[in-house]
């Protein structure tokens, strides 16, 4: 009498099932590993991804960190200005302008990463475009916000930021293009930094084109527009001597969100 055959299905029930376990732990192990690596950058100078991978390929990394308090105003509100008008009055994402960009009916044609959603690629994820790295930013975002002040993410962002080949951080940016340190950077040499950021390769602040000098007046216009709405990331001593605000700039920023 023929034996007959072993039913597969509870083994392959078996099989699925060790792989979602296996699959849940690992989840949860990077986020207990992401969780140590917020509150240890808290407080600790952290590296980029992009650095790390130049160190392990033996590859020279410019990098001078220095605190908020060492870079100068102008840059902080210019990268405001340029990457994220809103950083202040967001939770790590903004939302409206997230939406926005998913409604355009010609399909995405401008980027909604914050500062917080850059801070968060850069400290944790890889370059490149994909909708994983786009969803795992998201919640990465959120988190950075609730952990740390605004001041916290702007430090953290200016002094990992890339501008140029294996030049990091705003220090090492200004000592590289312009021969000195990030505290004496001027509104113009500020506004080329934070213009030749979307492609800080092709882009060179101390020799700009005349698309990285249009980006830069762009960026100079957008920062006497943008009054007390990057106080929260100015040190405190240059908050309160911020120059005034034009009348009804609030209000307008208020209602674009």
């Amino acid at each position: 009498m023929t034996q007959m055959a072993e039913n597969p299905a509870p083994r392959r029930a078996s099989l699925v099932g060790r792989i979602v376990r296996a699959l849940v732990r690992l989840a949860l192990a990077l986020a207990i590993v992401f969780a140590a690596l917020l509150l240890l950058y808290r407080f600790v100078p952290p590296p980029s991804t992009l650095m790390l991978g130049r160190w392990l390929t033996f590859r020279t990394v410019e990098r001078d960190w220095v605190p908020l308090s060492q870079i100068s105003p102008y840059l902080i509100r210019a990268v405001i200005a340029s990457e994220d008008q809103r950083f202040c009055s967001h939770a790590g994402v903004d939302w409206g302008e997230l939406n926005a960009v998913l409604q355009d009916e010609d399909g995405p044609s401008r980027g909604a990463s914050t500062l917080t959603m850059q801070t968060a690629k850069n400290l944790f994820l890889w370059p490149g475009r994909s909708y994983l790295r786009k969803g795992l930013e998201l919640p990465m975002a959120l988190a950075i916000d609730l952990a740390w002040p605004k001041r916290r993410v702007i430090e953290v962002y200016l002094n990992i930021a890339e501008w140029g080949d294996g030049v990091f951080g705003a220090d090492a940016a200004a000592q590289h293009h312009f021969g000195k340190p990030a505290s004496r950077l001027t509104p113009a040499e500020a506004a080329r930094l934070a213009g030749a950021l979307p492609n800080p390769i092709l882009r060179n602040p101390s020799r700009p084109s005349r698309a990285l000098q249009a980006a830069a007046g762009r960026v100079q216009r957008r920062m006497n527009q943008l009054g007390p709405l990057a106080n929260c990331a100015l040190p405190a001593a240059s908050a309160a001597q911020a120059p005034l605000f034009m009348p009804g700039a609030l209000a307008r920023a208020r209602a674009s969100v």
